[in-house]
C-alpha cells in the first residue's frame, strides 16, 4: 500500500500499473497484490480507507460545532480543513494528490471519501445536508458543492506537491482556501447562467420524450 500511494502520487494513477507498484514494493510474489486487494480500485480503495477514518471525525467534529444555524464559511471549513490536516500526516500529503486525482475526472474510478462500512456516518452527506438550505437559489443546478470539493482538494493537492513547508505557509494555504470555497458557495446564480440551465433542461426533456 505505502508503494501503491508513493507511486499514485508521483506519477498519477493511470500512469501506473500494479506490476510497477509490486516491483517498488520488493514483492516476490508477483501476485501479492492482486490476491490481497483484488485489483487497482481495490488497492486505490484501501488506500482511501487508512486516511478516511481520520477525515471522517474531524469532519464530525467541525459539523458539530456549527450547531443548529451553521454558516458558510464554518461550513467551508468543515470541507477543507479535515483534509488539511492530511498535510501533517505520514504520507498524508501523497494522499491529497491522489484524492485530488480522484475526483477531478468525468468519471471517477470509484466514490472517494465513501464509508465502506463501520461505524461512522458519512460526513459529506451530512454537510451537504446542513449546506442545502444556504445555498443561493439555482446553485444546486450548477453543481456549486461538488465546485466547492473540486476547488479544495486540487488546493490542498497543490499544496502537498509543493513539498516541505512551515505551518504558517500550510495555515496560509488552508485560510485562503476556505475563503474561496466560501465564496463559490455563497455567490448568487447570474441570469446569464439560469438562462443557460433552463435551456439545458428543455433540451433533455425534449430528449427524453423523443426517445
Amino acid at each position: 500500500m505505502d508503494a501503491g500511494v508513493r507511486l499514485f502520487a508521483e506519477h498519477g494513477i493511470d500512469n501506473v500499473s500494479l506490476r510497477e507498484i509490486t516491483r517498488a514494493a520488493g514483492a516476490r510474489n508477483s501476485v501479492a497484490l492482486q490476491h490481497h486487494f483484488g485489483d487497482r480500485d481495490g488497492l486505490l480503495r484501501a488506500i482511501v480507507e487508512r486516511y478516511r477514518t481520520g477525515i471522517e471525525v474531524r469532519r464530525h467534529e467541525r459539523l458539530d460545532a456549527c450547531g443548529d444555524r451553521p454558516g458558510l464559511r464554518p461550513l467551508a471549513e468543515a470541507l477543507v480543513v479535515p483534509l488539511a490536516a492530511c498535510l501533517h500526516e505520514d504520507g498524508g500529503p501523497a494522499f491529497l494528490q491522489i484524492f485530488a486525482d480522484l475526483v477531478n475526472r468525468p468519471r471517477p474510478l470509484l466514490e472517494p471519501l465513501q464509508p465502506t462500512g463501520g461505524d461512522i456516518d458519512d460526513s459529506m452527506e451530512r454537510w451537504r445536508r446542513m449546506l442545502d438550505p444556504l445555498l443561493p437559489r439555482g446553485a444546486a443546478h450548477v453543481h456549486r458543492r461538488f465546485s466547492a470539493t473540486l476547488y479544495a482538494s486540487v488546493e490542498m493537492a497543490r499544496c502537498a506537491r509543493s513539498g516541505p513547508q512551515a505551518d504558517t505557509d500550510t495555515d496560509v494555504v488552508t485560510a485562503a482556501t476556505v475563503d474561496v470555497v466560501a465564496a463559490i458557495l455563497s455567490a448568487p446564480v447570474s441570469a446569464e447562467t439560469a438562462r443557460a440551465v433552463r435551456a439545458r433542461d428543455a433540451r433533455r426533456a425534449r430528449t427524453r420524450s423523443s426517445a
